[in-house]
């Protein structure tokens, strides 16, 4: 590189300084300034006149002096000090974000003669990151809030984003599935499938859901699987790709359309028992009457049992329609306030005057609660299900009956002591027709469950780890 002469190097730099888009101050070692270039003018509104020896200080706010005279103490001594994002004051008294180098400049002799401030205004850039943090909280905000999961992923199917309705629908805390891939949330197969859809998206582009939405399976962290309609977003933007997925639980709406399909097919089965009970029950009732005649005239004996058991099928064939009936078409609940303590011991003392079950004691404990019911019905329901734990405990022992009131909620428990139910088992009791029981119709139960739903009520059943069957009844409690 030649040599240039000092008064070039000297004219080069001057023009440089004077070019500068940023402002470049220089001062004596107390602060005073002796050059102020045209980036300094512009930055900060005051011409070089009016500058020229005053203190650096008129450019620094009232709560940055303290800091300012440390910074040129360590300055005059020699110390490096680092480039700072700080506040300054224009000549109109308005703030500047800046970005500001502050140098020693060395004399003649190698001491500092001077110092070297070289500011640049950074307030549009601190008003775009604040206009990002802004938007980042308001983004954060909706996710937080929102009612559906919201998931994103990185391209290689990785979690990033997980928010609360996320965690409530599978399960999961944010913390137990970042990092991890989001074929945890899926059942098989699509598990096994998701990884190669992804890389396919991104080898070839073609989209089976993304900017469509469909509905899938989700799988919760305890293993149930549930219905979900799944948006998926690819989120544009520099470097690696990323996806965002939208998920609305379709579990309420797929319990609709069931109720709905039950309650179809629960019509037909009642225009089918309307049917039988002309066709048939009002027939069987002559041919019972007709096998009585005989009866009579039949000497005692073999052919007198056999009449007796003839009439005793037909009874039975007789209470099954009557049950169906019941079933399919079950009374429409005629409300008045009933206190439900009072009918519960009233059904029990009906159970006590059946001699099969006179060893079977009923004790009923708890809060009286009145609900708005049809006392008639409700005392099928109790009168049903006491008869069931008193052949669970084999016609000798004590059902317990509890009853409580919670939230505008009265909750009824029957507990027996009896062997309990087994898991299999429990999930089918409120399936028409089925029944363990040798000579039961299989439609106490549902029947019991249409008249309680019928009520706005829920009833369930389960059986304890100690053994035993509980049955829980809710209905609203009278206003």
């Amino acid at each position: 590189m030649p040599f240039i002469p000092n008064d070039q190097a000297a004219r080069i730099l001057a023009s440089i300084v004077e070019s500068s888009d940023d402002a470049i101050i220089g001062t004596d070692l107390d602060g005073r300034i002796l050059t102020w270039n045209d980036g300094a003018t512009r930055l900060y509104g005051y011409p070089p006149a009016d500058v020229q020896g005053a203190s650096i200080g008129l450019l620094i706010p009232p709560e940055g002096l303290g800091e300012h005279a440390r910074v040129l103490e360590q300055l005059r001594t020699g110390s490096r000090v680092a480039p700072r994002e700080t506040t300054h004051v224009a000549r109109d008294g308005s703030g500047l974000e800046v970005s500001v180098s502050i140098s020693a400049i060395a004399g003649a002799s190698g001491h500092v003669a001077g110092l070297s401030f070289i500011a640049r205004d950074i307030s549009a850039r601190k008003r775009g990151e604040a206009a990002l943090r802004v938007s980042d909280q308001l983004w954060r905000s909706v996710v937080e809030s929102a009612v559906d999961g919201i998931v994103v992923i990185d391209a290689r199917g990785r979690i990033e984003s997980f928010n609360p309705a996320a965690q409530r629908l599978f399960g999961y805390a944010e913390g137990d599935v970042i990092g991890e891939n989001v074929s945890i949330l899926m059942p098989a197969p699509y598990r096994q499938e998701h990884d190669g859809y992804l890389s396919r998206y991104l080898r070839e582009g073609q989209a089976r859901i993304i900017g469509i939405g469909r509905e899938v399976q989700g799988q919760r962290r305890d293993g149930t699987v549930f219905p979900l309609h799944l948006s998926v977003g690819d989120i544009p933007g520099e470097g690696e790709r990323k996806f965002t997925g939208i998920l609305h639980d379709l579990s309420g709406r797929v319990r609709m359309e069931q109720l709905a399909r039950e309650q179809a097919a629960m019509a037909r089965v009642g225009e089918m028992a309307a049917v039988i009970a002309h066709e048939v029950k009002n027939p069987l009732a002559g041919v019972r009457g007709a096998i009585q005649v005989i009866g009579t005239r039949l000497p005692s004996g073999k052919d007198a049992a056999v009449v007796t058991e003839i009439i005793a099928r037909i009874d039975a064939l007789s209470r099954l329609m009557e049950d169906l009936l019941l079933f399919a078409r079950p009374p429409q609940p005629k409300t008045a306030p009933v206190e439900i303590k009072a009918l519960v011991g009233a059904t029990a003392g009906l159970l006590s005057g059946d001699p099969a079950f006179r060893d079977v004691h009923v004790e009923v404990e708890g809060v009286a609660v009145q609900v708005d019911a049809d006392a008639g019905l409700l005392k099928i329901v109790f009168l049903n299900l006491l008869i069931n734990a008193a052949h669970a405990v084999q016609g000798s022992g004590t059902i317990r009956v509890s009853i409580a009131a919670h939230d505008n909620v009265c909750g009824i428990v029957l507990a027996d002591s009896g062997p309990g139910i087994p898991s299999e088992i429990l999930d089918k009791l409120f399936t028409p027709f089925f029944t363990t029981k040798a000579r039961g119709t299989g439609l106490g139960l549902p029947t019991a469950k249409r008249i309680i739903e019928a009520h706005s009520g829920t009833i369930g059943i389960d059986s304890p780890p100690g053994g035993g069957t509980r049955v829980t009844i809710q209905l609203p409690i009278a206003r």
